[in-house]
């Protein structure tokens, strides 16, 4: 069964995100963290959902929009690397 692992980055954009958020409503700021985190574990029995970024390759990274922020991950072996989360309007 393939696990879901979060990089040190990818909490980074977390707490990145939770501190930008919380300031203006912060049960807002709860609501999104709990989406962004609950995410991912579709990715359990759906591990390929997220559009491929080849740019990456031989790495399988794939995409997956939530809302309005994009989960960059990797399928590697049978784990599921959560690399990076940010809003879609934050330059990138």
């Amino acid at each position: 069964m393939r696990e879901i692992r979060w990089t040190g980055k990818g909490l980074s954009d977390l707490e990145r995100l939770y501190a930008f958020l919380a300031p203006k409503n912060e049960q807002a700021a709860k609501r999104v963290l709990k989406t962004l985190i609950s995410a991912p574990n579709i990715l359990v029995t759906n591990p390929r959902i997220g559009e491929q970024l080849f740019q990456f390759a031989p790495r399988e990274v794939r995409r997956l929009l939530i809302s309005d922020y994009e989960m960059r991950y990797e399928l590697r072996d049978s784990d599921i690397f959560v690399l990076r989360i940010w809003h879609t309007r934050e330059q990138r």
